[in-house]
């Protein structure tokens, strides 16, 4: 008896060692967010990349950039302007936001305003019963996939209440709540602070309308110099700075003020407030279609979208459309051939065949937050992330066959959780190729020369909290190397 009980105790202790312990199926926690974060907007907002500007208007028909205000409106009649072209060519550019110009400095109006006359409604263009606006919307939304945007001037050079603060703010806020309840789901609106030197003495109530706006629509993104959600880049080039923080401090921004374009370049790395940069460029040297302007080449192009979309930016391209009402076709041929030209190089991403591994990992193995996680389709959510005991910090890929042949490196932050990476250097077989400092959701080193390696390792030197890492990829961009020696350097 005493036997059998003694082989019954063996036998429960041997199956209990078959059964996982209730902690080895606990996950370990993800770290904190480093703060400020983004809204679900911002993070939107960000993934698209790359958005359109359609700077289309009055001066489109008097070949000119700022507009007097005193044009007569029979000038504007396009006779074959077709929305869907528009929204046709930002998609299959690989565009999902689009924004227009609904009032330029001019103060004409593309659409039937009640609160002025100067508008599409003393056109020619259908008898006066047209509406850009309104047929941009709605060719957005038969496309699907498209979302669309608005820009509406604070400086209107013909309105005669603009100097007189309180009734032109009034006009002003009317237009705007006009637009947000008229024409549905807007998801960027856009701000500036432009205003001639001849212009009268006018103050811009920014905080009511943007109080105004939010109130209306609660997820849209506001741009402007200061924010709230989105900011200028601090110039028109389509360049950010090598540096480039999401984060700056809101208080330190006033729209128009030239005295804060380096800041906005570069952001704060002790920011207070999530107001990632926008870079805002025209693919023509004008802003609106001239007849004797061509876009801009290929290689000017991929310059920009490195160092925009390569610089923790969205890049706003501005493809502006014709007389006719159309968008060039030597335009719509440059965006090809650009988007051909991005989908070439990024379309591989020799890192997909290599081994990773890191100097530490949170949680341990089984952690969740492992080297590999660097490797998947996920840019957001998922992350390699050391552990917090651990000082110096790296990844590295290895060529699981062959080596690897490459001149461009991308490395992202899961920027859901806060930008972290101040510093950090990339390493091509136990050589430096790459002194860097932020990265945010996106940097791309373009290499000064082709890089041939069975290793790439990435060290992050320093760090606002725990450095994490969402993605790293290596590509082969075959459209000609930028100048410089074979260290790309990201330093300011």
């Amino acid at each position: 008896m005493h036997k059998l009980y003694f082989l019954c105790i063996i036998a429960l202790v041997k199956l209990l060692e078959l059964i996982p312990s209730c902690t080895s199926r606990l996950s370990t926690p993800p770290p904190l967010p480093v703060l400020p974060i983004p809204t679900a907007s911002q993070l939107k907002w960000q993934q698209r990349e790359i958005i359109m500007f359609f700077h289309f208007g009055m001066n489109t028909f008097t070949d000119s950039e700022r507009g007097t205000g005193q044009e007569n409106p029979n000038l504007f009649n396009p006779t074959r302007l077709d929305t869907r072209q528009w929204v046709k060519t930002a998609a299959e550019a690989g565009v999902s936001l689009v924004i227009l110009t609904a009032k330029h400095h001019d103060g004409f109006c593309l659409w039937p305003s009640d609160y002025t006359n100067h508008s599409v409604v003393s056109s020619p263009w259908k008898n006066g019963h047209g509406d850009v606006v309104a047929d941009l919307v709605n060719a957005a939304q038969d496309h699907g996939g498209i979302d669309v945007g608005l820009y509406l001037s604070p400086w209107d050079r013909h309105d005669r209440r603009y100097g007189k603060n309180n009734e032109y703010n009034e006009f002003y806020l009317a237009q705007l709540e006009e637009l947000l309840r008229r024409y549905g789901i807007i998801q960027e609106i856009w701000f500036d602070g432009a205003k001639g030197e001849d212009a009268p003495n006018m103050t811009y109530y920014f905080e009511e309308w943007f109080g105004m706006v939010k109130e209306m629509q609660s997820s849209i993104n506001i741009f402007s110099d200061a924010g709230p959600d989105v900011r200028w880049v601090g110039n028109e080039q389509g360049f950010a700075g090598n540096t480039s923080w999401s984060t700056i401090n809101r208080t330190l921004l006033s729209i128009g003020n030239p005295d804060i374009v380096g800041y906005l370049n570069s952001g704060d790395p002790l920011g207070t407030d999530w107001v990632p940069p926008e870079c805002d460029v025209s693919i023509r040297p004008g802003w609106f279609w001239h007849a004797n302007e061509r876009p801009k080449d290929l290689a000017q192009l991929l310059e920009i979208y490195y160092n925009s979309v390569g610089r923790n930016c969205v890049l706003l391209f501005n493809v502006p459309p014709n007389s006719t009402g159309l968008i060039s076709e030597t335009d719509i041929q440059r965006l090809t051939e650009f988007k051909k030209a991005v989908d070439t190089t990024f379309s591989t991403d020799l890192a997909e065949k290599t081994s990773v591994s890191a100097s530490s990992q949170r949680g341990g193995e089984n952690g969740g937050f492992g080297p590999e996680n660097v490797l998947d389709d996920d840019n957001l959510w998922t992350y390699w992330a050391p552990d917090e005991t651990w000082g110096r910090h790296w990844i590295e890929l290895k060529a699981i066959s062959g080596g690897m042949r490459f001149n461009v490196v991308r490395i992202q932050e899961p920027i859901g959780m806060g930008q972290r990476i101040v510093r950090h250097e990339v390493y091509a077989d136990g050589k430096l190729i790459v002194v860097g400092t932020t990265v945010g959701y996106k940097r791309l080193y373009r290499l000064g020369e082709v890089v041939e390696a069975d290793v790439v390792k990435v060290r992050i030197l320093e760090s606002r909290g725990l450095p994490l890492v969402s993605s790293i990829g290596l590509h082969f961009d075959p459209f000609g190397l930028s100048n410089g020696t074979s260290v790309q350097k990201g330093v300011v």
